[in-house]
Protein backbone atom coordinates (compact mmCIF):
# COMPACT_ATOMS: atom_id res chain seq x y z
CA UNK A 1 0.00 0.00 0.00
CA UNK A 2 1.81 3.44 -0.94
CA UNK A 3 1.55 6.44 1.22
CA UNK A 4 -0.45 8.42 -0.81
CA UNK A 5 -3.62 5.59 0.30
CA UNK A 6 -3.25 6.08 3.49
CA UNK A 7 -3.86 10.07 3.50
CA UNK A 8 -7.62 10.78 4.02
CA UNK A 9 -8.96 12.86 1.90
CA UNK A 10 -10.57 16.07 3.53
CA UNK A 11 -12.93 17.20 0.70
CA UNK A 12 -13.66 14.71 -1.77
CA UNK A 13 -15.00 17.71 -4.62
CA UNK A 14 -13.22 17.17 -7.89
CA UNK A 15 -13.41 20.11 -10.53
CA UNK A 16 -16.88 18.80 -12.30
CA UNK A 17 -18.23 18.26 -8.81
CA UNK A 18 -17.54 22.39 -8.31
CA UNK A 19 -18.46 23.61 -11.81
CA UNK A 20 -22.26 21.74 -11.06
CA UNK A 21 -22.47 22.98 -7.94
CA UNK A 22 -21.80 26.43 -8.87
CA UNK A 23 -24.41 26.22 -12.27
CA UNK A 24 -26.85 25.17 -9.71
CA UNK A 25 -26.66 28.48 -7.21
CA UNK A 26 -26.79 30.50 -10.40
CA UNK A 27 -30.61 30.85 -10.50
CA UNK A 28 -30.60 31.80 -6.82
CA UNK A 29 -28.33 34.75 -6.92
CA UNK A 30 -28.78 36.13 -10.80
CA UNK A 31 -32.01 34.79 -12.42
CA UNK A 32 -31.77 37.03 -15.31
CA UNK A 33 -28.08 34.56 -16.15
CA UNK A 34 -30.08 31.88 -18.05
CA UNK A 35 -26.96 30.92 -20.81
CA UNK A 36 -25.07 28.21 -18.72
CA UNK A 37 -23.57 26.43 -21.82
CA UNK A 38 -19.56 26.47 -22.15
CA UNK A 39 -19.35 29.08 -24.83
CA UNK A 40 -20.60 31.72 -21.90
CA UNK A 41 -18.38 34.25 -20.44
CA UNK A 42 -19.38 33.64 -17.08
CA UNK A 43 -19.13 29.71 -17.79
CA UNK A 44 -15.54 30.44 -18.03
CA UNK A 45 -14.89 32.29 -15.22
CA UNK A 46 -16.64 29.43 -13.29
CA UNK A 47 -14.50 26.52 -14.76
CA UNK A 48 -11.15 29.06 -14.23
CA UNK A 49 -12.18 29.47 -10.59
CA UNK A 50 -13.78 25.87 -10.29
CA UNK A 51 -10.21 24.31 -11.64
CA UNK A 52 -8.04 26.72 -9.05
CA UNK A 53 -10.09 25.12 -6.40
CA UNK A 54 -9.14 22.27 -7.40
CA UNK A 55 -5.84 22.51 -6.78
CA UNK A 56 -6.13 23.78 -3.19
CA UNK A 57 -8.29 21.00 -2.28
CA UNK A 58 -5.35 18.59 -4.01
CA UNK A 59 -2.86 20.55 -1.75
CA UNK A 60 -5.29 20.76 1.37
CA UNK A 61 -5.41 16.90 1.13
CA UNK A 62 -1.71 16.70 1.18
CA UNK A 63 -1.11 18.31 3.97
CA UNK A 64 0.79 15.71 6.85
CA UNK A 65 -0.49 15.16 9.79
CA UNK A 66 2.53 17.09 11.53
CA UNK A 67 0.88 20.51 10.29
CA UNK A 68 -2.70 19.47 11.21
CA UNK A 69 -1.03 18.69 15.03
CA UNK A 70 0.69 22.63 14.99
CA UNK A 71 -2.54 24.37 13.87
CA UNK A 72 -4.12 22.77 16.98
CA UNK A 73 -1.20 23.85 18.59
CA UNK A 74 -1.25 27.90 17.49
CA UNK A 75 -5.07 27.72 18.82
CA UNK A 76 -4.05 26.27 22.17
CA UNK A 77 -5.12 22.44 21.84
CA UNK A 78 -2.22 19.94 22.38
CA UNK A 79 -3.05 15.97 22.00
CA UNK A 80 -4.09 14.37 25.00
CA UNK A 81 -1.56 12.44 26.61
CA UNK A 82 -1.73 8.55 28.03
CA UNK A 83 -3.61 7.66 31.09
CA UNK A 84 -2.12 5.49 33.02
CA UNK A 85 -4.18 2.64 34.75
CA UNK A 86 -4.62 2.22 38.44
CA UNK A 87 -4.76 -1.00 40.31
CA UNK A 88 -4.28 -2.13 44.09
CA UNK A 89 -1.48 -4.62 44.41
CA UNK A 90 -1.67 -7.01 47.93
CA UNK A 91 2.22 -7.14 49.11
CA UNK A 92 2.48 -10.12 51.40
CA UNK A 93 5.13 -10.85 53.96
CA UNK A 94 7.52 -14.02 54.43
CA UNK A 95 6.31 -13.64 58.15
CA UNK A 96 4.76 -11.36 60.90
CA UNK A 97 7.38 -8.77 62.20
CA UNK A 98 7.59 -6.95 65.36
CA UNK A 99 8.48 -3.66 63.89
CA UNK A 100 6.77 -1.75 60.82
CA UNK A 101 7.72 -2.98 57.45
CA UNK A 102 7.59 0.17 54.69
CA UNK A 103 6.46 -0.08 51.19
CA UNK A 104 8.49 2.81 50.08
CA UNK A 105 6.26 4.88 46.75
CA UNK A 106 8.04 4.04 43.90
CA UNK A 107 8.13 0.52 44.63
CA UNK A 108 8.12 -1.54 41.04
CA UNK A 109 6.66 -4.84 40.75
CA UNK A 110 5.49 -6.08 37.26
CA UNK A 111 3.57 -8.96 34.67
CA UNK A 112 6.31 -12.09 34.07
CA UNK A 113 8.86 -11.27 31.32
CA UNK A 114 8.51 -13.75 28.55
CA UNK A 115 10.41 -14.11 25.34
CA UNK A 116 8.20 -12.50 22.98
CA UNK A 117 6.66 -9.62 25.56
CA UNK A 118 8.36 -6.99 28.02
CA UNK A 119 6.99 -7.03 31.23
CA UNK A 120 3.86 -4.58 32.26
CA UNK A 121 5.69 -2.44 35.50
CA UNK A 122 3.08 -0.41 38.27
CA UNK A 123 4.66 1.33 40.86
CA UNK A 124 3.37 2.33 44.29
CA UNK A 125 1.80 5.95 44.74
CA UNK A 126 2.81 6.50 47.87
CA UNK A 127 4.03 4.83 51.39
CA UNK A 128 2.56 2.22 52.83
CA UNK A 129 3.41 0.74 56.43
CA UNK A 130 2.63 -2.18 57.30
CA UNK A 131 2.49 -2.12 60.98
CA UNK A 132 1.68 -4.92 63.93
CA UNK A 133 -1.86 -5.14 65.16
CA UNK A 134 -2.20 -3.69 68.84
CA UNK A 135 -5.06 -5.96 69.93
CA UNK A 136 -6.54 -4.79 72.80
CA UNK A 137 -10.40 -5.81 73.31
CA UNK A 138 -13.07 -8.13 72.65
CA UNK A 139 -16.57 -7.72 73.26
CA UNK A 140 -19.64 -9.53 72.23
CA UNK A 141 -22.99 -8.55 71.20
CA UNK A 142 -26.20 -11.04 71.95
CA UNK A 143 -29.66 -11.41 71.86
CA UNK A 144 -31.80 -10.48 75.04
CA UNK A 145 -34.71 -11.54 76.41
CA UNK A 146 -36.50 -8.45 74.70
CA UNK A 147 -37.31 -9.22 71.30
CA UNK A 148 -35.13 -7.27 68.53
CA UNK A 149 -32.74 -6.16 71.49
CA UNK A 150 -29.14 -6.99 71.81
CA UNK A 151 -26.83 -6.20 74.97
CA UNK A 152 -23.01 -5.78 74.61
CA UNK A 153 -20.27 -8.48 77.00
CA UNK A 154 -17.28 -7.57 77.67
CA UNK A 155 -14.48 -10.76 77.50
CA UNK A 156 -11.65 -11.24 79.93
CA UNK A 157 -8.71 -10.47 77.09
CA UNK A 158 -5.76 -11.50 79.12
CA UNK A 159 -7.33 -15.04 79.91
CA UNK A 160 -7.91 -15.08 75.71
CA UNK A 161 -4.25 -14.22 75.06
CA UNK A 162 -3.01 -17.20 77.72
CA UNK A 163 -5.49 -19.57 76.12
CA UNK A 164 -7.57 -19.75 79.87
CA UNK A 165 -10.84 -18.77 78.73
CA UNK A 166 -13.74 -20.53 76.93
CA UNK A 167 -16.15 -18.05 75.84
CA UNK A 168 -19.74 -18.52 73.93
CA UNK A 169 -18.77 -15.43 71.16
CA UNK A 170 -22.92 -15.22 70.02
CA UNK A 171 -26.08 -15.84 72.05
CA UNK A 172 -26.88 -19.54 72.96
CA UNK A 173 -28.63 -20.17 69.92
CA UNK A 174 -27.05 -17.75 67.59
CA UNK A 175 -29.51 -14.98 66.17
CA UNK A 176 -28.90 -12.66 63.19
CA UNK A 177 -26.68 -9.82 64.41
CA UNK A 178 -25.30 -11.74 66.98
CA UNK A 179 -21.37 -10.52 66.63
CA UNK A 180 -17.53 -10.78 68.14
CA UNK A 181 -16.02 -7.72 68.14
CA UNK A 182 -12.08 -6.97 68.23
CA UNK A 183 -11.04 -3.98 68.96
CA UNK A 184 -7.51 -2.61 67.92
CA UNK A 185 -5.90 0.67 69.03
CA UNK A 186 -4.13 1.59 65.36
CA UNK A 187 -5.36 1.95 62.08
CA UNK A 188 -5.03 -1.36 59.94
CA UNK A 189 -6.58 -0.06 56.85
CA UNK A 190 -5.74 -2.22 53.64
CA UNK A 191 -3.42 -4.82 55.98
CA UNK A 192 -3.76 -8.30 55.79
CA UNK A 193 -4.74 -9.56 59.21
CA UNK A 194 -4.38 -13.52 60.32
CA UNK A 195 -6.25 -14.08 63.00
CA UNK A 196 -5.59 -17.73 65.06
CA UNK A 197 -8.42 -19.14 66.89
CA UNK A 198 -8.32 -22.24 69.23
CA UNK A 199 -11.65 -23.68 69.51
CA UNK A 200 -13.54 -26.44 71.24
CA UNK A 201 -13.90 -28.91 68.86
CA UNK A 202 -17.44 -29.05 67.00
CA UNK A 203 -18.84 -26.21 69.06
CA UNK A 204 -20.57 -24.61 66.37
CA UNK A 205 -23.09 -27.23 65.51
CA UNK A 206 -25.12 -26.84 62.32
CA UNK A 207 -23.45 -25.43 59.79
CA UNK A 208 -21.53 -25.96 56.49
CA UNK A 209 -18.12 -26.19 57.74
CA UNK A 210 -17.18 -24.54 54.35
CA UNK A 211 -20.05 -22.21 54.22
CA UNK A 212 -20.28 -20.75 57.79
CA UNK A 213 -23.40 -18.28 58.02
CA UNK A 214 -21.19 -15.08 59.19
CA UNK A 215 -19.66 -12.16 57.64
CA UNK A 216 -15.97 -10.19 59.11
CA UNK A 217 -16.18 -6.64 58.45
CA UNK A 218 -14.50 -3.31 59.78
CA UNK A 219 -15.78 -0.45 61.26
CA UNK A 220 -15.84 3.05 58.88
CA UNK A 221 -16.70 5.64 62.20
CA UNK A 222 -19.72 6.32 60.83
CA UNK A 223 -22.40 4.30 63.05
CA UNK A 224 -23.33 0.61 63.91
CA UNK A 225 -25.38 0.50 60.59
CA UNK A 226 -22.16 1.48 58.06
CA UNK A 227 -19.27 -1.65 58.01
CA UNK A 228 -17.70 -2.71 55.50
CA UNK A 229 -17.25 -6.30 54.56
CA UNK A 230 -13.81 -8.34 54.61
CA UNK A 231 -13.14 -10.60 51.70
CA UNK A 232 -11.55 -13.78 53.08
CA UNK A 233 -8.39 -15.22 51.89
CA UNK A 234 -8.46 -18.58 54.12
CA UNK A 235 -10.23 -19.93 57.21
CA UNK A 236 -9.25 -23.22 58.21
CA UNK A 237 -11.55 -23.26 61.06
CA UNK A 238 -14.14 -24.96 59.50
CA UNK A 239 -16.69 -22.57 60.36
CA UNK A 240 -14.95 -22.55 64.04
CA UNK A 241 -15.68 -25.84 64.86
CA UNK A 242 -11.95 -26.68 64.88
CA UNK A 243 -8.91 -24.68 65.66
CA UNK A 244 -7.50 -22.88 62.46
CA UNK A 245 -6.42 -19.56 60.93
CA UNK A 246 -8.13 -16.74 59.58
CA UNK A 247 -6.61 -14.48 56.91
CA UNK A 248 -8.50 -11.90 55.59
CA UNK A 249 -7.67 -8.04 53.52
CA UNK A 250 -9.49 -5.56 55.57
CA UNK A 251 -10.70 -2.59 53.38
CA UNK A 252 -10.59 1.25 54.51
CA UNK A 253 -11.49 1.57 58.51
CA UNK A 254 -12.18 4.03 61.00
CA UNK A 255 -12.59 4.44 65.08
CA UNK A 256 -16.10 3.99 66.33
CA UNK A 257 -16.99 3.96 70.20
CA UNK A 258 -18.36 0.59 71.28
CA UNK A 259 -18.66 0.27 75.16
CA UNK A 260 -16.78 3.56 75.72
CA UNK A 261 -13.93 2.31 73.70
CA UNK A 262 -13.11 3.92 70.75
CA UNK A 263 -11.25 1.46 68.82
CA UNK A 264 -10.34 0.20 65.36
CA UNK A 265 -13.23 -2.57 65.06
CA UNK A 266 -12.93 -5.69 63.24
CA UNK A 267 -16.12 -7.94 63.84
CA UNK A 268 -17.67 -11.27 62.76
CA UNK A 269 -21.60 -10.96 62.59
CA UNK A 270 -24.10 -14.09 62.34
CA UNK A 271 -25.65 -12.58 58.57
CA UNK A 272 -29.15 -13.02 57.62
CA UNK A 273 -29.76 -16.63 55.38
CA UNK A 274 -31.73 -15.76 52.39
CA UNK A 275 -33.22 -17.77 49.41
CA UNK A 276 -29.63 -17.33 47.34
CA UNK A 277 -27.56 -18.64 50.51
CA UNK A 278 -30.27 -21.53 51.77
CA UNK A 279 -29.67 -23.01 48.05
CA UNK A 280 -25.96 -22.84 48.20
CA UNK A 281 -26.33 -24.67 50.87
CA UNK A 282 -26.13 -22.52 54.19
CA UNK A 283 -27.32 -23.64 57.39
CA UNK A 284 -27.54 -21.66 60.65
CA UNK A 285 -25.60 -22.20 63.67
CA UNK A 286 -27.53 -24.58 66.54
CA UNK A 287 -25.47 -23.47 69.37
CA UNK A 288 -22.68 -20.67 69.90
CA UNK A 289 -19.11 -21.41 69.13
CA UNK A 290 -17.09 -21.27 71.69
CA UNK A 291 -13.09 -19.92 71.47
CA UNK A 292 -10.40 -20.44 74.08
CA UNK A 293 -7.77 -18.21 72.45
CA UNK A 294 -7.12 -15.78 69.85
CA UNK A 295 -4.07 -14.18 68.54
CA UNK A 296 -3.63 -12.09 65.55
CA UNK A 297 -0.68 -10.97 63.37
CA UNK A 298 -0.09 -8.61 60.38
CA UNK A 299 0.71 -10.39 57.03
CA UNK A 300 0.71 -7.82 54.25
CA UNK A 301 -0.76 -5.28 52.93
CA UNK A 302 -2.27 -3.65 49.49
CA UNK A 303 -1.56 -0.55 48.60
CA UNK A 304 -2.50 1.65 45.27
CA UNK A 305 -0.16 1.09 41.90
CA UNK A 306 -0.11 3.23 39.04
CA UNK A 307 1.20 1.78 35.44
CA UNK A 308 4.39 3.94 35.31
CA UNK A 309 7.70 3.96 35.42
CA UNK A 310 10.16 6.35 37.68
CA UNK A 311 12.88 7.92 35.89
CA UNK A 312 15.53 9.66 38.01
CA UNK A 313 18.49 12.39 37.24
CA UNK A 314 17.85 12.60 33.45
CA UNK A 315 20.33 14.51 31.95
CA UNK A 316 18.72 16.70 29.02
CA UNK A 317 21.70 18.43 28.02
CA UNK A 318 23.65 21.85 28.18
CA UNK A 319 22.36 25.31 27.83
CA UNK A 320 23.63 27.29 24.69
CA UNK A 321 21.81 30.68 25.94
CA UNK A 322 19.63 30.87 23.03
CA UNK A 323 16.01 31.22 23.31
CA UNK A 324 13.47 28.69 22.42
CA UNK A 325 16.00 25.47 23.35
CA UNK A 326 14.65 21.94 22.81
CA UNK A 327 15.61 19.10 24.70
CA UNK A 328 13.57 15.26 24.61
CA UNK A 329 13.34 13.08 27.27
CA UNK A 330 14.80 9.64 26.76
CA UNK A 331 11.23 7.87 27.80
CA UNK A 332 7.55 8.76 26.77
CA UNK A 333 5.00 9.19 27.34
CA UNK A 334 5.24 11.18 30.45
CA UNK A 335 2.48 11.60 32.65
CA UNK A 336 1.61 13.93 34.87
CA UNK A 337 4.21 15.79 37.21
CA UNK A 338 3.72 14.76 41.05
CA UNK A 339 5.43 17.18 43.80
CA UNK A 340 9.20 17.17 43.33
CA UNK A 341 9.12 15.87 39.41
CA UNK A 342 10.28 19.03 37.57
CA UNK A 343 13.65 20.50 35.35
CA UNK A 344 16.52 21.53 37.47
CA UNK A 345 18.77 23.72 35.63
CA UNK A 346 22.42 24.74 37.06
CA UNK A 347 23.09 27.72 38.41
CA UNK A 348 26.33 28.90 40.35
CA UNK A 349 27.44 25.27 40.83
CA UNK A 350 23.74 24.10 42.28
CA UNK A 351 20.79 22.47 40.68
CA UNK A 352 17.68 25.47 40.88
CA UNK A 353 14.19 23.86 40.10
CA UNK A 354 12.20 25.26 37.44
CA UNK A 355 8.36 25.27 37.13
CA UNK A 356 6.38 23.71 34.51
CA UNK A 357 3.74 26.24 32.99
CA UNK A 358 0.83 25.53 29.84
CA UNK A 359 2.53 27.92 27.89
CA UNK A 360 5.00 31.00 27.93
CA UNK A 361 2.23 33.53 27.77
CA UNK A 362 2.09 35.11 30.93
CA UNK A 363 5.94 34.14 31.70
CA UNK A 364 8.17 37.35 32.57
CA UNK A 365 11.65 37.64 31.60
CA UNK A 366 13.19 36.39 34.63
CA UNK A 367 10.91 33.53 35.22
CA UNK A 368 12.16 29.71 35.69
CA UNK A 369 9.54 28.19 33.26
CA UNK A 370 9.65 25.37 31.03
CA UNK A 371 6.96 23.59 28.79
CA UNK A 372 6.79 19.94 28.40
CA UNK A 373 4.94 18.04 25.94
CA UNK A 374 3.70 14.81 27.98
CA UNK A 375 3.33 12.96 24.66
CA UNK A 376 6.53 13.88 22.53
CA UNK A 377 8.83 13.83 25.90
CA UNK A 378 9.84 17.46 24.25
CA UNK A 379 11.08 20.57 27.31
CA UNK A 380 11.03 23.63 25.91
CA UNK A 381 12.19 26.77 27.15
CA UNK A 382 11.14 30.19 26.66
CA UNK A 383 11.15 32.34 23.18
CA UNK A 384 12.56 35.82 22.69
CA UNK A 385 9.99 37.81 20.13
CA UNK A 386 11.31 40.93 17.89
CA UNK A 387 8.86 43.37 18.32
CA UNK A 388 7.60 46.30 15.80
CA UNK A 389 9.93 48.86 17.47
CA UNK A 390 12.82 46.21 16.61
CA UNK A 391 13.10 45.59 20.89
CA UNK A 392 13.24 41.80 22.19
CA UNK A 393 10.96 40.63 24.47
CA UNK A 394 11.50 37.24 26.41
CA UNK A 395 8.72 35.24 27.88
CA UNK A 396 10.70 33.11 30.14
CA UNK A 397 14.75 32.79 31.55
CA UNK A 398 16.94 31.43 29.59
CA UNK A 399 19.00 29.17 31.06
CA UNK A 400 22.81 30.51 31.07
CA UNK A 401 25.17 29.13 28.48
CA UNK A 402 27.03 25.51 29.58
CA UNK A 403 24.61 25.38 32.66
CA UNK A 404 23.67 21.62 32.44
CA UNK A 405 20.07 20.74 32.36
CA UNK A 406 18.27 17.76 34.23
CA UNK A 407 15.26 16.23 34.89
CA UNK A 408 15.29 15.12 38.41
CA UNK A 409 12.27 13.00 38.16
CA UNK A 410 9.65 11.83 36.21
CA UNK A 411 6.66 8.84 35.31
CA UNK A 412 6.23 7.39 31.88
CA UNK A 413 3.75 4.83 31.02
CA UNK A 414 -0.15 4.65 30.57
CA UNK A 415 -2.26 3.24 27.81
CA UNK A 416 -4.55 0.57 27.33
CA UNK A 417 -1.90 -2.05 27.36
CA UNK A 418 -2.33 -1.52 31.64
CA UNK A 419 -5.69 -2.40 32.05
CA UNK A 420 -4.20 -6.28 32.74
CA UNK A 421 -5.90 -8.91 34.25
CA UNK A 422 -6.64 -10.25 37.73
CA UNK A 423 -2.97 -12.21 38.72
CA UNK A 424 -0.90 -10.63 36.28
CA UNK A 425 1.27 -8.85 38.27
CA UNK A 426 3.38 -11.37 39.91
CA UNK A 427 7.17 -9.85 40.13
CA UNK A 428 8.30 -7.30 42.45
CA UNK A 429 11.13 -5.45 40.67
CA UNK A 430 12.12 -3.23 43.58
CA UNK A 431 13.82 -5.57 46.31
CA UNK A 432 12.27 -5.22 49.64
CA UNK A 433 13.18 -6.81 52.87
CA UNK A 434 10.60 -9.50 54.24
CA UNK A 435 8.66 -9.24 51.36
CA UNK A 436 7.47 -12.69 50.44
CA UNK A 437 5.25 -11.85 47.11
CA UNK A 438 3.30 -9.94 45.50
CA UNK A 439 -0.15 -9.98 43.40
CA UNK A 440 -3.13 -7.57 42.11
CA UNK A 441 -6.23 -9.02 43.42
CA UNK A 442 -8.49 -7.04 41.16
CA UNK A 443 -7.57 -5.98 36.99
CA UNK A 444 -6.67 -3.06 36.57
CA UNK A 445 -8.19 -0.33 35.05
CA UNK A 446 -8.09 3.37 33.67
CA UNK A 447 -5.75 3.29 31.30
CA UNK A 448 -6.11 4.99 28.12
CA UNK A 449 -3.63 5.45 25.10
CA UNK A 450 -2.86 8.84 23.83
CA UNK A 451 -5.11 10.72 22.01
CA UNK A 452 -5.21 10.34 18.23
CA UNK A 453 -4.89 13.40 15.54
CA UNK A 454 -8.60 11.89 14.18
CA UNK A 455 -10.07 12.08 17.89
CA UNK A 456 -8.40 15.29 19.02
CA UNK A 457 -10.18 16.76 15.41
CA UNK A 458 -13.16 15.40 16.68
CA UNK A 459 -12.62 17.27 20.07
CA UNK A 460 -11.67 20.34 18.02
CA UNK A 461 -15.08 21.88 17.12
CA UNK A 462 -16.45 21.39 20.73
CA UNK A 463 -12.80 23.30 21.91
CA UNK A 464 -13.85 26.58 19.14
CA UNK A 465 -17.43 26.52 20.57
CA UNK A 466 -16.51 27.45 24.05
CA UNK A 467 -13.18 28.68 23.27
CA UNK A 468 -11.75 27.74 26.50
CA UNK A 469 -14.40 30.21 28.23
CA UNK A 470 -17.57 28.89 30.55
CA UNK A 471 -20.55 30.44 29.38
CA UNK A 472 -22.91 28.09 29.38
CA UNK A 473 -24.27 24.80 31.10
CA UNK A 474 -22.27 22.63 28.32
CA UNK A 475 -19.61 25.12 28.58
CA UNK A 476 -18.80 24.53 32.21
CA UNK A 477 -19.39 20.54 31.46
CA UNK A 478 -17.48 20.35 28.88
CA UNK A 479 -13.99 22.13 30.48
CA UNK A 480 -15.02 20.12 33.96
CA UNK A 481 -13.90 17.13 32.19
CA UNK A 482 -11.37 18.56 30.73
CA UNK A 483 -9.93 19.00 33.65
CA UNK A 484 -9.56 16.08 35.02
CA UNK A 485 -10.98 13.33 32.28
CA UNK A 486 -9.33 10.35 34.56
CA UNK A 487 -11.18 11.23 38.21
CA UNK A 488 -14.27 13.34 36.24
CA UNK A 489 -16.68 10.54 35.76
CA UNK A 490 -20.16 12.07 35.09
CA UNK A 491 -20.79 16.00 35.56
CA UNK A 492 -24.14 18.26 35.86
CA UNK A 493 -24.42 22.13 35.67
CA UNK A 494 -26.70 23.51 37.43
CA UNK A 495 -28.02 27.12 37.87
CA UNK A 496 -30.70 27.55 40.66
CA UNK A 497 -33.18 30.34 39.74
CA UNK A 498 -34.08 32.91 43.18
CA UNK A 499 -36.65 32.42 44.37
CA UNK A 500 -39.18 33.52 47.64
CA UNK A 501 -38.92 30.11 49.11
CA UNK A 502 -34.78 30.45 48.80
CA UNK A 503 -33.60 33.87 49.06
CA UNK A 504 -30.03 33.19 49.66
CA UNK A 505 -29.75 32.26 45.61
CA UNK A 506 -28.30 35.15 43.95
CA UNK A 507 -28.14 35.77 40.06
CA UNK A 508 -25.09 34.41 38.68
CA UNK A 509 -24.30 31.60 40.62
CA UNK A 510 -24.37 28.38 39.35
CA UNK A 511 -23.41 24.72 40.55
CA UNK A 512 -21.30 22.05 39.18
CA UNK A 513 -22.15 18.69 40.54
CA UNK A 514 -19.21 15.89 40.39
CA UNK A 515 -19.39 12.28 40.54
CA UNK A 516 -15.97 11.06 41.04
CA UNK A 517 -14.94 7.83 38.46
CA UNK A 518 -15.08 4.62 40.50
CA UNK A 519 -12.11 2.17 40.41
CA UNK A 520 -14.71 -1.05 40.10
CA UNK A 521 -18.07 -1.35 38.86
CA UNK A 522 -19.13 -4.30 38.77
CA UNK A 523 -19.18 -4.35 42.61
CA UNK A 524 -20.25 -2.82 45.93
CA UNK A 525 -19.62 0.99 45.23
CA UNK A 526 -18.93 2.39 48.75
CA UNK A 527 -19.56 6.04 49.91
CA UNK A 528 -15.95 7.13 50.24
CA UNK A 529 -16.04 6.20 46.62
CA UNK A 530 -18.53 8.56 45.78
CA UNK A 531 -16.92 11.71 47.49
CA UNK A 532 -14.19 14.15 46.46
CA UNK A 533 -11.35 15.50 48.45
CA UNK A 534 -11.07 19.61 49.33
CA UNK A 535 -7.76 19.62 47.14
CA UNK A 536 -9.87 17.78 43.85
CA UNK A 537 -13.01 20.00 44.67
CA UNK A 538 -10.16 23.06 44.79
CA UNK A 539 -8.32 21.92 41.94
CA UNK A 540 -11.97 21.94 39.26
CA UNK A 541 -12.80 24.96 41.13
CA UNK A 542 -9.98 26.76 40.42
CA UNK A 543 -9.89 25.33 36.99
CA UNK A 544 -13.61 26.73 36.01
CA UNK A 545 -12.66 29.67 37.79
CA UNK A 546 -9.87 31.23 35.22
CA UNK A 547 -12.89 30.74 32.48
CA UNK A 548 -15.78 31.89 34.16
CA UNK A 549 -17.44 35.39 33.50
CA UNK A 550 -16.68 37.57 35.91
CA UNK A 551 -20.62 37.99 37.10
CA UNK A 552 -20.65 34.57 37.72
CA UNK A 553 -19.95 32.70 40.99
CA UNK A 554 -18.96 28.73 40.94
CA UNK A 555 -19.46 26.07 43.33
CA UNK A 556 -18.25 22.58 42.85
CA UNK A 557 -19.56 19.95 44.79
CA UNK A 558 -20.64 15.88 44.86
CA UNK A 559 -24.58 15.95 44.16
CA UNK A 560 -26.57 14.36 46.96
CA UNK A 561 -27.33 10.75 46.64
CA UNK A 562 -30.06 9.07 47.54
CA UNK A 563 -29.04 5.58 48.78
CA UNK A 564 -31.07 2.41 48.26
Amino acid sequence: MTLSNLIPNLDDRHFQDIVDEAKKRIPHYTEEWTDHNVSDPGVTFIELFAWMTDMILYRVNQVPDRHYVKFMETMGIKLKSAIPAQVPVTFWLSAPQEGVMVIPAGTEVSSTQTETEAPVVFTTNEDFNIVPPLFTAVVSRVATDTANEKRIVAHNKRLLDMGASNIGIFSTVPQVDDALYLGFENDLSHHILSIRVDCETASGAGVIPNLPPYLWEVSTGKGEMDWQTCAVELDTSLGLNISGRIELHLPQMDRTRIQDQNLYWLRLRVRAIGPAERQAGMLPYEVTPRIKQIGVASLGGTTECTHAQVITHELLGRSTSEPNQRFFLKHKPVLDARPGERVAVEEQNQLIPWQEVHDFAESGPEDRHYVLDHTSGEVRFGPAIRLRNGDIKRHGRIPPRNATIVFSRYRTGGGLIGNVEAGVLNTLKTAIPYIDRVLNRRPAQGGLDAESLNEAMMRLPLMLRSRDRAMTASDFEFLTRQAWPERVGRVRCLQPQPSSANPSVLPGQVYVLVVPEVKNKQSYIPAEQLRLAPEEIGRLASYLDERRLLTTRVFVREPIYRWV
